[in-house]
């Protein structure tokens, strides 16, 4: 990610930091408030199992709104156009259904605390031991980079010090954590998602009424850019050029399946929220009401990125002091008042809070519950894996302090972003979907395919592209390829490692594997008064329905 110009500071007064102030009084006093409640570890890792769907369903989709993306989506509207709404329509609300209607019933039935716990359950330890520590490591470096891209953006619109930007929103993350566990993480992710909203629905009118309503928008970017700028499909036919340097095949492949399915279904920052429902139907619910906000999102990040490509029309150019990355800061200088300024700038602020907060509370779970207390220290009293959460919770924000500099040395954020989730979440989800699917699966073909498509991935993106043994034209376009790489290589070695080891005896399999039942499920939740809204199957295809319709106006 560029530095943000440095003719972007906000002219912000006492009003705005005031918004300011109260929102981080706020945050704090939600902390306190969710303490009481954290009596055991399984309160503090998982808030005891209590929540509500519509609660765990706005922090599901809140944890993944961090400013990175806000920023970042922005960015790539003012880029590409309205190919943006990819990684959405078709990179998002296919796999969060998936999710909610088929991976949920394994998960919480199963009973894990963590993804990573999984794993253990269908395969052996050191499938467990390995996914638990590319996971937390994986956490770490994708918390430094909501810190690392906070610091530029607060530096570049209100003048404060990077490491004074860091400081603080590191100490008040590390605050509600620590004192109020996930459930202050959750509670917080539901304010923040109303916050954001705020700052971005103000944006999104005003810049539309900038440039003359939609109808002006689009006219002056197909004089400028050419049709294909406001088509979600123009110019990726297998052959053809586009600045996105993806054909369909690889944005329905790579970034559809592959890339979407390993994030949204094994990202354990996501999962963790649904596993903290109060019963198996709120769990099922909790993706599948996420779904719906995150189908129209787009267009909060989308049009300011389009209206800053029309009020600039050199942005991201050569010839230009902006990049874009700066769309968002732009218009916010440009047509905000004060007062809307300071709920805008605490969006932002929310939005690098919930990102970091949603990778940082999982850090802490998966490294108690599935490393400290399983290979390192085992059967202390709960007490004492209480008390070592909150340890290793600061430990985890100090570390995401010094991996903010590893994002530093990447140019582009979002870029870094899909590197990171090629690398881990993807050989993650061929293990998962292979095991959940496959009884023959062995129990040590699943450490063989985790190792088999993470060094698949990481040689294709280092070796491959970036040495330029084969040409790929841009970043996200090799990250796409990566991703498909790394599936199949570890599809592959799965399969001849199970063909040559032992399977996990069938009477195990109960409940992990589609198509057997888990014991702890034989008394199925009750599913509420019998509501449509409390119906599963008719939320998930719902969602995929409306997303299918949204596309239509973007298709040619």
């Amino acid at each position: 990610m560029h530095y943000l110009a440095a003719g972007l500071r906000l002219p912000t007064n006492g009003l705005d930091y005031a918004i300011m102030a109260i929102y981080f009084v706020v945050v704090l006093g939600i902390g306190f408030a969710a303490r009481a409640s954290v009596r055991t570890s399984l309160d503090f890792f998982l808030s005891g199992r209590s929540l509500p769907a519509w609660v765990t369903g706005l922090a599901f989709v809140a944890a993944n709104l961090g400013a990175t993306e806000i920023l970042g989506m922005a960015a790539t509207g003012a880029q590409y156009g309205v190919a943006v709404v990819h990684w959405y329509w078709i990179g998002a609300i296919p796999a969060m259904v998936f999710l909610g209607l088929v991976m949920m019933p394994f998960y919480y039935g199963s009973k894990v605390r963590s993804v990573p716990e999984f794993l253990l359950q269908r395969f052996d330890k050191s499938a467990h031991l390995l996914s638990s520590v590319l996971f937390a490591f994986a956490a770490v470096l994708i918390a430094g980079v909501n810190l690392y891209a906070l610091s530029i953006v607060v530096e570049a619109l209100l003048g404060w010090p990077q490491w004074v930007a860091i400081v603080v929103a590191g100490f008040f993350v590390l605050a509600y954590i620590t004192i109020g566990g996930l459930s202050s993480a959750i509670y917080n992710e539901v304010l923040q998602f109303f916050v954001i909203l705020a700052a971005l629905i103000p944006l999104t009118i005003l810049g539309l009424k900038r440039v003359g309503g939609w109808d002006g928008l689009t006219g002056t970017l197909k004089s400028e850019h050419g049709a294909d700028f406001l088509s979600a499909w123009g110019g990726t036919g297998i052959g053809e050029s586009n600045p996105l340097g993806a054909n369909w095949l690889t944005i329905v492949l790579g970034l559809g399946f592959v890339l979407s399915f390993g994030y949204w279904t094994t990202n354990f920052a996501e999962v963790q929220r649904a596993l903290s429902a109060k019963n198996l139907s709120a769990a099922r619910r909790t993706p599948l009401i996420a779904a719906f906000p995150k189908i129209f999102i787009v267009f909060l990040v989308m049009i300011p990125g389009l209206v800053a490509a029309v009020l600039v029309p050199k942005i991201g150019t050569p010839g230009s002091d902006l990049t874009y990355n700066d769309a968002i800061p732009l218009l916010m200088q440009e047509l905000l008042p004060n007062g809307v300024l300071g709920i805008a700038v605490t969006g932002l602020l929310a939005a690098f809070m919930a990102g970091m907060a949603a990778n940082v509370s999982s850090f802490n779970t998966v490294f108690t519950t599935d490393i400290w207390a399983r290979y390192v220290k085992p059967g202390r009293d709960d007490a004492y894996y209480l008390k070592f959460g909150r340890l290793i919770t600061a430990i985890g924000v100090l570390a995401s302090i010094g991996t903010a500099f590893i994002a530093s040395s990447f140019s582009n954020i979002m870029g870094y972003l899909q590197t990171l989730f090629s690398f881990f979440n993807v050989p993650m989800f061929v293990v998962f979907i292979i095991g959940m699917f496959w009884k023959r699966a062995s129990m040590k073909s699943g450490v063989w395919g985790l190792l088999a498509g993470t060094t698949a991935a990481m040689v294709n993106y280092f070796w491959i592209y970036k040495q330029g043994v084969i040409s790929i034209p841009t970043d996200q376009g090799a990250n796409f390829v990566s991703a498909i790489v790394g599936f199949v290589a570890g599809a592959v070695v799965m399969v001849l490692v199970t063909l040559f080891t032992a399977p996990k005896p069938e009477a195990e399999l109960a409940g992990l594997v589609y198509g057997t039942t888990s014991p702890g499920l034989a008394e199925p939740p009750a599913e509420g008064d019998g509501a449509w809204y409390r119906s599963p199957a008719l939320l998930g295809w719902g969602a995929v329905v409306l997303a299918a319709l949204c596309y239509l106006p973007y298709s040619l």
